[in-house]
């Protein structure tokens, strides 16, 4: 692992390059292309992206690769760790996805499963056109709903707190309907909000235990978690606004667990990437089929809003995932992006190539975000090309 001094300046960049190469450790020679080219690039994005630090962790071919820069919180004098904690976002929507997978192959669900006869709840599910929501329509972001739940301003420090199930249930009778469920595809965090909700009340259990034992427990991600444990205090990476200010820890109501409310940390990550990437594997294999396939293809779409910013345009919906064509060099991937509390992160798996990268940076910045994208997309692109 390399740690640079915190450089943001052009003119010193090119001293900190050669200096974090330079460091003491494992001979170059000795270090797995993999590992060095992790380095190398995170280095590079890391000075760039100009947060205050930046992570990137990679699988290709069942081997591993981690690298961390800068400070994981103000004033610590650590730099992030493949154990260090910090907010996804929406990549949750992509474990989400994978929940849904497991009981759909498993015959609990359909994909084609009204969300009406899934709720649970005593309310009415809006159709527009005789068209009723389905599974599937929320998952790849096809139901018309809007991105967000209508609901009061809550407190800065608890900023989810009024994102309730009744806020839902009134909601859901203002018919809110954007289009006609299946006809098009807008980015919807509501929308997995209900998802969540159905998926918990068809296993007769909360969305937390459900996803713990379908994903997180078979594959020993014992740091992924809703709400990190007191023991996790000197672990967690500080999050920042744009301006740089710090960002308050800030609780998960169940309500976003499935759209975006999961802790994770890089060898956690490494750990749900490899399965992902374990093609010939037969545990889960009926699982990875369905998660990994292409539900929802852009053509004809209208809307198909919200979908492009990770590193390309958007080819078709999966399960949460974000479905990218092979394009030049540059293999098909499955990507996922996610934003919350001063975190940016990023996710993208090329399963056919069997690489994946994850990346984060620790402040929001739209420059920033774009520099962790292309890394992971250059990174995949260079070691597993088409």
């Amino acid at each position: 692992m390399i740690r640079t001094p915190q450089v943001r300046c052009g003119a010193f960049a090119l001293t900190a390059i050669v200096s974090a190469l330079a460091a003491p450790g494992p001979s170059r020679a000795a270090e797995s292309l993999l590992q060095e080219t992790v380095e190398f690039s995170g280095t590079i994005a890391w000075l760039s992206a100009g947060a205050p630090a930046f992570v990137i962790a990679a699988v290709r071919d069942g081997e591993t690769a981690f690298a961390g820069f800068g400070e994981r919180a103000a004033g610590s004098g650590e730099a992030p760790t493949a154990d260090t904690i910090m907010r996804i976002g929406s990549i949750s929507k992509a474990l989400c996805g994978e929940t849904l997978a497991s009981m759909v192959a498993s015959d609990e669900l359909a994909l084609t499963d009204r969300l009406q006869d899934r709720l649970g709840w005593e309310s009415t599910v809006p159709e527009m056109d005789g068209t009723p929501i389905r599974l599937i329509d929320l998952v790849t972001h096809a139901a018309g709903l809007p991105r967000e739940v209508p609901r009061p301003e809550a407190p800065a420090d608890d900023p989810f707190a009024t994102n309730t199930m009744e806020a839902q249930i009134v909601g859901l009778a203002a018919d809110p309907l954007l289009f006609t469920p299946g006809t098009g595809a807008s980015y919807s965090n509501w929308g997995f909000d209900l998802l969540g909700a159905a998926l918990a009340n068809t296993a007769g259990k909360p969305y937390a235990d459900l996803l713990a034992e379908r994903v997180l427990k078979p594959l020993g991600m014992k740091d992924t978690l809703f709400t990190p444990r007191p023991e996790d205090r000197d672990r967690l990476m500080q999050g920042h606004f744009f301006d740089g200010a710090p960002m308050p820890f800030a609780p998960t109501p169940v309500t976003i667990e499935c759209a975006g409310g999961l802790y994770t940390t890089a060898n956690d990550m490494m750990r749900w990437m490899q399965w992902h990437l374990d093609r010939p594997a037969a545990t889960g294999e009926e699982m990875r089929l369905i998660d990994h396939a292409a539900w929802l293809y852009r053509d004809g779409l209208v809307p198909a809003a919200g979908f492009d910013e990770g590193g390309g345009e958007m080819d078709a919906l999966g399960l949460g995932w974000v479905v990218m064509m092979p394009e030049g060099n540059r293999p098909l991937i499955l990507q996922k992006t996610g934003g919350l509390q001063g975190m940016f992160a990023y996710v993208a798996i090329a399963p056919s190539r069997g690489m994946g990268v994850f990346v984060a940076i620790n402040q929001f910045s739209t420059g920033g975000f774009s520099v962790m994208v292309d890394a992971a997309l250059n990174l995949i692109t260079d070691l597993s090309p088409r």
